[in-house]
């Protein structure tokens, strides 16, 4: 039985909320991806790596050059990424992909490691509710609203997402740190709706901020990743099934 491993992590966020924090935490994870390089049989990115990302025909967002020059050493050694578009960076088109050789995944997803089946994505968007999001969702995954917002210049077009996102991140302060119960937490709820039609062992999720183990029967568990600004969060399957991990978290 193969003994190697399969990593999963989400919403870095780099580049917030300021460039010494940003620096610091990719620093971090470019440490963490050196310590499971030699048992990883692959790695999957759910998702918001960026705090925001636009590509430009002839242009990128400035910084980030650790991260990516290591996911491309990883590639490059043969180590498959899966890089999932979240809701802060669902504006990349083939940049990362070409240059990285990453895999690139715009929606959910589903696979089978060690005879169990995963569901996987950034988890945006799904679930009951939220209609206003999911509106603002299909305006900027519109190919028309793209081809607009690329025709401003990059200085005024990326400085003003970048306010857009620290608005937004101050809005939402710290609900993210609450679970809510299961009748009030929309993935749980997606879950348990797709249970219905179909058994999956594991959902595997980023987006929600929130390091979550949590059994939705006997059978069927809800993985969510949480994020790197605060818990450095991760999960790891082997066959012995999904466990989240943190770290450089001594008191985890």
């Amino acid at each position: 039985m193969s003994q190697k491993k399969i990593y999963f992590a989400s919403d870095f966020h780099l580049g917030a909320p300021n460039y010494e924090a940003s620096l610091e935490r990719e620093k971090k994870i470019i440490r963490w991806l050196d310590s499971i390089k030699d048992d990883a049989e692959e790695i999957y990115l759910l998702g918001d790596v960026f705090d925001f990302w636009f590509e430009y025909k002839r242009a990128i967002p400035k910084g980030f050059v650790r991260i990516q020059g290591k996911i491309a050493e990883l590639t490059d050694a043969g180590i498959p990424v899966h890089w999932f578009i979240g809701n802060h960076d669902m504006w990349i088109f083939d940049y990362i992909p070409k240059e990285l050789g990453v895999q690139m995944h715009r929606t959910e997803i589903v696979k089978e490691y060690f005879g169990k089946k995963l569901f996987i994505g950034h988890g945006d968007g799904l679930g009951p509710g939220d209609r206003g999001y999911k509106f603002i969702k299909k305006v900027f995954r519109n190919r028309v609203c793209q081809w607009m917002f690329a025709r401003l210049h990059p200085n005024f077009g990326i400085g003003l997402a970048n306010f857009s996102s620290r608005k937004s991140r101050a809005a939402t302060g710290t609900k993210d740190a609450k679970f809510y119960g299961e009748e009030k937490e929309m993935l749980i709820q997606f879950c348990n709706g797709m249970l219905e039609k179909e058994h999956y062992d594991y959902f595997i999720f980023g987006h929600r901020h929130l390091p979550l183990n949590h059994k939705l029967s006997d059978k069927s568990t809800y993985i969510n990743l949480g994020e790197w600004i605060n818990y450095f969060s991760y999960g790891v399957m082997d066959a012995d099934g999904i466990q989240l991990a943190y770290f450089e978290q001594s008191n985890s």
